[in-house]
């Protein structure tokens, strides 16, 4: 299989390391949806990133469903969400918001990269950074009424999306205050000093 995005991505890290934790193997292909977009618009017209290219030459998109199929395949080697109903549930709470918060970190980024200053609107700009704010303060509560295992090795969807997500905003987002996120930080301290962590690094 090859995988194909660059890992400045936070969708496509998480998938490399969550693949990486199955011990899913694959190649990976680090091209660019901006660089590199005709190339990869060979490999997927869609140029959607992380892309997953099957052995048969099928073509998987979406980090979620990626990593969903990864799980079921014969070699993996453990599972990426807890069997347990209600872990599973705070599991998907806490990708669930760690997902908004990227999404709406990515839509700032691009609103600051590719439109010209004069066509920005104000409106728009303050209403997604209300909503990454109100994710991330929602991350901090949920980890200061549950923290996460400090075992990256034991890790699952959850604990690394948290991670690749945090390392991601304050990297491209000068605006949000890290220190205001001092849970947060933890985790991505933790996360970030992993072998697999370093081995695949983000932004």
């Amino acid at each position: 299989m090859k995988l194909i995005g660059m890992l400045d991505s936070p969708y496509v890290r998480r998938t490399a390391i969550c693949l990486k934790l199955m011990g899913i193997g694959f190649e990976h292909a680090p091209l660019s949806v901006f660089r590199t977009f005709d190339e990869f618009a060979r490999i997927n017209p869609v140029v959607k990133a992380p892309t997953l290219v099957l052995d048969d030459g099928q073509v998987l998109m979406d980090s979620t469903l990626i990593i969903d199929y990864a799980a079921g395949l014969p070699g993996a080697l453990r599972q990426p969400w807890p069997a347990d109903g209600a872990a599973r549930a705070h599991a998907y709470v806490l990708t669930g918001l760690a997902l908004a918060a990227s999404e709406k970190a990515v839509q700032l980024v691009y609103e600051d990269l590719l439109r010209p200053e004069d066509k920005r609107h104000g409106p728009w700009v303050a209403r997604v950074t209300g909503q990454l704010s109100a994710a991330l303060a929602a991350l901090e509560a949920q980890l200061a009424a549950a923290p996460l295992s400090d075992d990256v090795d034991t890790w699952g969807v959850a604990e690394v999306t948290l991670a690749v997500v945090w390392q991601f905003i304050p990297a491209m987002l000068k605006t949000v205050d890290a220190g205001n996120y001092t849970r947060l930080n933890a985790l991505s301290a933790i996360a970030e000093q992993h072998p697999l962590f370093v081995a695949l690094p983000g932004a």
